[in-house]
């Protein structure tokens, strides 16, 4: 097997960190060539967001009023950030399976007998999941170009956009490991990997205009951590349509600063309880 090849001789003497990041690199590697090898899963993966950039463009884009407009080509715009947002974190539903899927088959285990740093094996499964994002994000940002979005932002700005988006989704797909290391089976995980997002990016500003919202629901989108990354992107794009109140939360008000905090808030909470949710397990 030359992962574990690979593992073996990147656990050689050395410094601990320097260590763990060749080992996690090589899970990465390792988990990069397997999905390479079964296309469908990329493909499948992109289905659902462009499905719901045509349904939301097409179907509800006519009638939802944002900031007093109801141009679907200000809709439009205003829409990209959250599929983007939502793609991201959709992700998380993968990455738990993916993991409950390895410790169904014993390669977990396996990878358990090898002298290797604990974290490598969720943090290569986690980099792997990042690069699929990634791909996933490119094709769609073709794809939104295709149907009349634009940005009226620098380059910088769209790309820190991008990278806000991904950081979300890094930090997303930790409680994907989290939750693959705690239940029984690929399946299970899937469905508590989404149980749960569909409220979060619904109870948002993904979609519609959270100043719209009841007030109950309109306090719990504006400090929601999915809205906050949108309401950045928005920001970094150019995406906000004439006449749009940003919301008085703090949040809205600094959603670059605090979909930064969120995402990191989130990864090092996840992380440190999947990490721990694996060492437990290997004793």
């Amino acid at each position: 097997m030359s992962a574990a090849t690979d593992t073996v001789r990147a656990t050689a003497p050395g410094n601990p960190i320097g260590r763990s990041i060749r080992d996690s690199l090589v899970i990465t590697r390792r988990n990069l060539i397997r999905m390479s090898r079964i296309p469908e899963m990329l493909i499948f993966g992109l289905i659902q967001p462009i499905m719901f950039v045509v349904l939301f463009t097409y179907v509800f884009g006519g009638s939802i009023r944002v900031g007093g407009s109801l141009s679907p080509q200000d809709y439009r715009e205003f829409l990209m950030a959250g599929i983007f947002a939502q793609t991201v974190t959709f992700a998380t539903a993968g990455a738990g399976a993916g993991i409950a899927d390895d410790m169904h088959k014993g390669l977990v285990d396996r990878f358990r007998s090898l002298p290797m740093a604990r974290g490598a094996v969720l943090t290569g499964r986690t980099l792997a999941d990042l690069v699929q994002t990634a791909f996933t994000l490119v094709v769609l940002a073709g794809v939104a170009l295709l149907i009349g979005w634009r940005v009226h932002e620098d380059f910088g700005k769209v790309l820190a956009g991008f990278g806000l988006l991904l950081l979300l989704g890094y930090a997303f797909s930790w409680i994907g490991a989290l939750i693959g290391l705690s239940v029984r089976t690929p399946e299970a995980a899937t469905s508590g990997g989404l149980i749960w997002l569909f409220p979060l990016t619904f109870i948002s500003n993904a979609f519609v205009d959270s100043n719209n919202l009841p007030t109950v629901f309109r306090h719990i989108a504006e400090w929601n951590p999915f809205s906050t990354t949108v309401q950045a992107c928005r920001e970094l794009f150019g995406n906000l349509p004439p006449g749009f109140r940003t919301p008085d939360a703090w949040p809205m008000q600094h959603p670059v600063l605090a979909s930064v905090l969120w995402s990191l808030l989130i990864l090092t909470a996840f992380r440190t309880l999947a990490v721990r949710k694996y060492r437990s397990a290997a004793a």
